[in-house]
């Protein structure tokens, strides 16, 4: 039975039974309760995640200590930083589950091994890497120039799924605001 990698993948080009089982075998399974860190920042990131429940955040920790989310990634999503995977230098991001998530992880070592064995999975995988970077970009663009609560309701249009899932300090900590100044947005809203 395919795996939900597996089905995301067939999504976008056919793999033969074959080419399944490689990456099944390569692939491990993980599951993250909220909070727990998949990356710290600081070190080199080796592994690439595909999110297959749950969500995951992107953060990093400014000067001042307070955690900001740069960017929140859902089910049926790729997962890693990107800079630090490809360049293999230390990262100033951390990868986070933003609530309980399962994920499956492959070491850049064996991404590369199957890369190898399978023609065409890593025009596939950047491809789909890439089209996402867009689509975030796009989405953090949309806040621009706005106010906090223009951007509280961008948000909640545009991830209205992330909103109900992760904790409200994590998108406060993502809108740019303070979780107090999001409480009075939330609370002036109803």
């Amino acid at each position: 039975m395919p795996n939900r990698l597996i089905t995301f993948l067939q999504q976008h080009r056919f793999l033969n039974p074959q080419e399944q089982e490689l990456i099944n075998a390569a692939f491990e399974p993980r599951f993250y309760k909220e909070g727990d860190p998949l990356f710290k920042d600081g070190h080199i990131c080796r592994e690439l995640f595909f999110i297959c429940n749950g969500v995951l955040r992107i953060m990093v920790t400014n000067k001042k200590g307070v955690e900001l989310t740069h960017f929140f990634l859902k089910e049926d999503s790729f997962c890693t930083i990107l800079y630090s995977f490809n360049n293999e230098v230390p990262a100033d991001e951390g990868i986070q589950a933003a609530c309980d998530t399962e994920v499956l992880a492959i070491t850049k070592t064996k991404l590369l091994a199957l890369y190898q064995q399978i023609p065409g999975l890593k025009e596939l995988i950047d491809q789909i890497a890439q089209q996402k970077l867009m689509d975030k970009i796009k989405i953090r663009n949309a806040y621009l120039g706005e106010d906090s609560e223009t951007r509280y309701h961008l948000f909640m249009q545009q991830q209205p799924d992330i909103v109900r899932r992760v904790p409200l300090k994590d998108i406060a900590g993502y809108l740019g605001i303070t979780p107090q100044s999001l409480s009075r947005i939330r609370k002036n809203t109803k």
